[in-house]
């Protein structure tokens, strides 16, 4: 049995995702994060049955000092 791979591509405001089963390459979830670091942040979210799920919020981030 495989277990599924996380796949990240970050940007300087963004976060792409996408959770893939490497034996059938089928993608078991996916999701942006977009405007991280502004007031009106939105994450959304797709499952593998194909429903959408948005969040409008905040996406803080840290700075490191």
């Amino acid at each position: 049995m495989t277990r599924p791979v996380l796949v990240l591509n970050c940007g300087s405001s963004s976060l792409k995702y996408r959770v893939v089963d490497v034996t059938s390459g089928k993608a078991l979830a996916s999701g942006l994060a977009e405007r991280i670091g502004q007031s009106s942040g939105r994450l959304t979210h797709h499952g593998a049955d194909g429903a959408e799920e948005i969040f409008e919020r905040p996406l803080p981030t840290t700075q490191r000092r």
